[in-house]
């Protein structure tokens, strides 16, 4: 019986571990989202954009991807991360809006 207890409470602690990860990962999947949608990038570029400024803020991935979420219900989103997203997106995101004429090189 005590290998069948074990058993059971390890499995317990896996299956809540994996509940974490899939949660984890539906939080970073919505932001990737917004960034797609309000930086006008592609899916790969929003999951660049979100490890860049998790790294320059040295905040978990996961924690920027819930910041950047609230940010988008109640538009509020500290200066620093807002800082180091806009820097972000202007490296990876598109030079011009879409649906706009092309824009004219610099001089």
């Amino acid at each position: 019986m005590p290998d069948e207890t074990a058993r059971i409470v390890a499995l317990q602690e896996e299956v809540g571990q994996l509940k974490e990860a899939v949660t984890s990962h539906a939080v970073v999947d919505q932001a990737i989202g917004m960034t797609v949608a309000l930086g006008r990038v592609t899916p790969d570029q929003g999951w660049a954009v979100l490890r860049e400024v998790s790294q320059h803020t040295n905040i978990r991935l996961r924690n920027v991807a819930e910041l950047i979420i609230i940010w988008g219900q109640k538009g509020e989103l500290p200066p620093d991360i807002r800082a180091t997203l806009e820097d972000a997106l202007d490296r990876h995101g598109p030079t011009q809006i879409p649906g706009e004429p092309p824009l004219e090189p610099p001089s």
